[in-house]
């Protein structure tokens, strides 16, 4: 496989490493606040945001990678 091509599939591994997490995050930080009578609401809650920005920065780094990949001056 091509240099090209091992970078648009490392960017595809990126995305669908952060395509649950866009799920699970606000999933997390919406049972954090349904529940602000328990005494463990603002570790979840900071769990949740951690989720949250994991999922952020891992799509954006696959994005990037895939851009990498197509608009490369290499052939």
């Amino acid at each position: 496989m091509s240099t090209n091509k091992t970078l648009l599939a490392k960017g595809i591994k990126f995305l669908f490493g952060a395509l649950p997490l866009m799920f699970i995050g606000p999933s997390v930080m919406y049972n954090a606040f349904m529940n602000k009578h328990t005494n463990w609401h603002y570790l979840v809650l900071a769990i949740g945001c951690g989720i949250c920005i994991t999922s952020v920065v891992l799509a954006f780094k696959g994005l990037q990678t895939m851009m990498k990949a197509l608009f490369d001056g290499n052939p």
